[in-house]
């Protein structure tokens, strides 16, 4: 697969990322609010275009990726969310596909990315022949934690990443 697949729910398109997402991507990633919990630093207009382009190459390279959150009403783009493989050096992660969401703050609180995950993962399920996907999530994070126990999600550790306390949480396939 070179592409993301486009999945659809009820309020939601999950689509490949594309160029004209840029705008959108900088703005997400470069708030305060958003990256709080992701690494702490705002993206600078670079990254955030070699972050886009790296999309497009796992899934080229792997057969997953992340997708573009997509409002079905309006089309904004709400954030993004899927798999990825980032080779953080943990050995928790080695050979696991690795989930990840973000979403801009006017899409917090409404479900969404619990919404977008459970797509992915019914495609995931579908398609990947991974034993298990996994998740890293700074503890303070509640918003994600009560995200991935929704999923499915269960605690596997306790690691440091980076000089912080992280959570690697587990969900087995599913089906």
């Amino acid at each position: 697969m070179t592409d993301a697949p486009i999945l659809t729910t009820d309020r939601l398109i999950l689509r490949p990322h594309r160029v004209e997402d840029y705008p959108a991507c900088q703005a997400l990633w470069a708030d305060p609010d958003v990256v709080r919990f992701i690494g702490g630093a705002a993206l600078d207009a670079q990254a955030v275009w070699f972050r886009i382009l790296r999309y497009a190459g796992m899934w080229a390279l792997l057969g997953y990726g992340m997708w573009a959150i997509e409002d079905r009403a309006n089309g904004e783009l709400l954030g993004e969310a899927g798999l990825l493989s980032a080779a953080r050096g943990l050995a928790e992660l080695d050979g696991v596909p690795e989930a990840g969401w973000v979403l801009g703050p006017a899409a917090w609180g409404r479900g969404i990315a619990t919404e977008a995950m459970a797509a992915i993962f019914a495609w995931t399920d579908a398609h990947l022949d991974a034993p298990s996907i996994r998740c890293i999530i700074a503890p303070d994070n509640g918003g994600s934690i009560k995200v991935a126990e929704k999923l499915g999600f269960a605690a596997l550790a306790e690691v440091d990443f980076h000089g912080a306390p992280t959570r690697v949480f587990d969900r087995p396939r599913q089906g």
